[in-house]
């Protein structure tokens, strides 16, 4: 398969809206069914913006990095990472977004190979985990192509205000990510 021409780099907080918006709208592709239209329709925009800029605010006391895909000019996806978050399962693969008309093309895959990259070149111990609503079949896919085990579910709370089954998906080396 040809994978798309995209360049990947560090985000910065002069990214936090385009990367809040792509953010927004994949929950509102992936989410619709999931989550409450209301929640998709009225709050969503809002709400990842304000937790993007207070992301960034707080990378001092809250490390992370997030790497973005560009296409062009345009972002096409970007994956967000907190180091050593869980003493078991390792670093903590918050966020992976594509915009919703380029999924499929691999953008996702590569991001997951530069997050890889990245713990290994910065000699991050353990593994890399995410959750994933259970509902979220053609996520849950992807990881799995990905190499990841899903070794748990829990319910827990969505930013809606309901509480759904996730599933946590485990890679216990990143390293299996670069091949």
């Amino acid at each position: 398969m040809q994978l798309p021409k995209v360049t990947l780099r560090e985000a910065t907080q002069l990214d936090s809206a385009a990367i809040a918006h792509l953010h927004a709208e994949s929950w509102r592709s992936a989410y619709r069914g999931i989550l409450s239209d209301d929640y998709l329709d009225q709050r969503a925009h809002s709400e990842r913006a304000a937790l993007w800029q207070s992301r960034f605010s707080e990378i001092a006391s809250k490390p992370f990095f997030a790497v973005l895909a560009e296409a062009g000019a345009a972002l096409a996806g970007f994956a967000c990472v907190f180091p050593r978050e869980n003493p078991t399962f390792g670093s903590f693969l918050d966020n992976l977004h594509v915009v919703p008309q380029s999924i499929g093309q691999g953008i996702g895959r590569q991001l997951l190979s530069e997050v890889a990259r990245r713990l290994i070149a910065e000699e991050i111990p353990g593994g890399l985990y995410l959750w994933v609503i259970e509902k979220n079949s053609r996520a849950r896919k992807f990881y799995a192509r990905a190499g990841a085990v899903e070794v748990e579910r829990v319910e827990l709370p969505m930013p809606d205000g309901s509480r759904l089954p996730e599933m946590r998906c485990y890679w216990p080396d990143p390293a299996r990510l670069l091949s």
